[in-house]
């Protein structure tokens, strides 16, 4: 990312130095938006070069945030070339500078929204499709405005190469993920209510998708009110047809899917994403301990059902669970059982209890030293951290990690109580005479 956009400095070296930054920041901000709409397709042969879809995104998200910043300095330098070349497309140049500049407030309405968590997933997710639109605007003043380089150069074709594989990507990511190739069809054949998750069973409705333990998918929900993407953890096996999820109750959309009967109901799947390795590539003789919080129980779901029952206990992962309360814990009777069957051995650490997963506790359980280990956490961020540091300093050997929060930004989340304001104006009105 940071070596295309310093290429660019190159064709603008020869004019003024106020005017070349000026030049400089507006094909920065081209490119990386346009990368980021790249990023935003999701392909799953870019993963490898990030280390998973999460870093992916992050990227992404910066790619995003950084060109706007580059296109608050081009609008703020005001480069204008003294006898440079025309653009490609000259005679609208006026035109294009107008577009720009609505491109600019479109911009920044649309970039706020994103930043600010508070705002509803479902509007976040609108706020990036229509993204593409003063993408679009600004390209279309690349080609017209004025430049110290022909409009038939390398670089000048190269800006539009640029400006249409960013705009053939955005088409891709709101018309293809979502129409023409949505994902694998299952459909839902058990739906379980939790105390605080939703534990669903999908069925394949054609060939099932194919996964490794760690991975996530998008589940995309065909019923009116629920079709958005949201992203989770595959809690089945390995090679089992059915896929299961654990949906944690936090948001306005996962307190909706409670609200519906969505057995028999059609689904979407996404995937699967992720690199996340709850199991080390060599296994033979390596100890390996996992860590969860909350929900980020369901990778090492995934990995129990496909682990032999009778292990010997030098064999066995050790899992810690950082849990509220044992009880309510999600799948806390499966992963009991696996307990019993000698597939793992379960450590869980209920703060109800008034215990609390720190690096004293957690060097405590893992006996003061894992050199050699292979170390896998998903939860809380913080938590993730603290594992990260105490595995290395007891000689961990490898430790994976994965940031589960594909949407990030300021704030708290706000989405359920927005919703819950729009439900309360919505039936006053309906109880309001006409």
């Amino acid at each position: 990312m940071l070596v295309s956009a310093v290429v660019w400095w190159v064709p603008y070296t020869a004019t003024d130095r106020t005017v070349a930054l000026g030049l400089f920041t507006g094909s920065v901000a081209v490119v990386l938006m346009a990368w980021s709409f790249v990023l935003a397709i999701r392909l799953r042969w870019l993963e490898p070069l990030f280390g998973g879809l999460d870093r992916m995104y992050a990227v992404h998200r910066w790619s995003g945030v950084l060109a706007i910043v580059a296109m608050f300095l081009h609008v703020r330098l005001e480069p204008e070339i003294q006898g440079g070349f025309d653009g490609l497309l000259s005679g609208y140049m006026e035109s294009g500078t107008d577009l720009a500049g609505t491109a600019e407030t479109i911009f920044y309405i649309l970039v706020a929204v994103s930043l600010v968590r508070w705002v509803p997933y479902r509007w976040w997710r609108l706020s990036h499709k229509v993204m593409g639109i003063p993408f679009a605007l600004a390209a279309f003043h690349t080609v017209t405005v004025d430049k110290p380089f022909p409009a038939d150069s390398g670089w000048s074709l190269a800006l539009v190469a640029v400006s249409v594989i960013g705009l053939a990507a955005w088409i891709w990511r709101v018309v293809g993920r979502d129409v023409a190739r949505p994902g694998a069809a299952y459909r839902i054949v058990g739906a379980v209510r939790h105390e605080r998750t939703m534990e669903l069973e999908l069925a394949p409705v054609g060939p099932p998708l194919e996964h490794r333990a760690g991975r996530f998918a998008f589940v995309k929900i065909r019923l009116p009110g629920l079709r958005e993407p949201h992203a989770f953890t595959i809690a089945s096996a390995p090679g089992e047809k059915h896929l299961r999820f654990f949906v944690r109750n936090l948001g306005d959309w996962t307190a909706k899917i409670r609200q519906h009967d969505l057995v028999g109901a059609r689904v979407y799947v996404e995937g699967p994403y992720g690199r996340f390795e709850p199991l080390p590539e060599d296994p033979a003789g390596r100890r390996v301990v996992w860590v969860a919080g909350g929900v980020g129980i369901t990778p090492f779901l995934s990995a129990t059902a496909a682990l032999p029952a009778d292990v010997p206990s030098e064999q066995r992962p050790v899992l810690v669970y950082s849990v509220q309360r044992e009880d309510d814990a999600t799948a806390i009777e499966v992963l009991r059982r696996a307990g019993d069957e000698a597939r793992i051995d379960l450590h869980v650490v209920a703060s109800a209890d008034g215990r609390r997963l720190d690096e004293e506790l957690f060097a405590s359980i893992v006996g003061g030293d894992l050199t050699g280990a292979h170390v896998a956490a998903c939860g809380p961020k913080g938590l993730v951290a603290m594992v990260e540091h105490t595995a290395r300093r007891l000689g961990a050997r490898s430790i994976e990690s994965e940031d589960f929060d594909i949407r990030s930004g300021l704030g708290p989340d706000l989405s359920r109580q927005v919703a819950d304001l729009e439900r309360h104006v919505r039936e006053r009105a309906a109880r309001e005479p006409a």
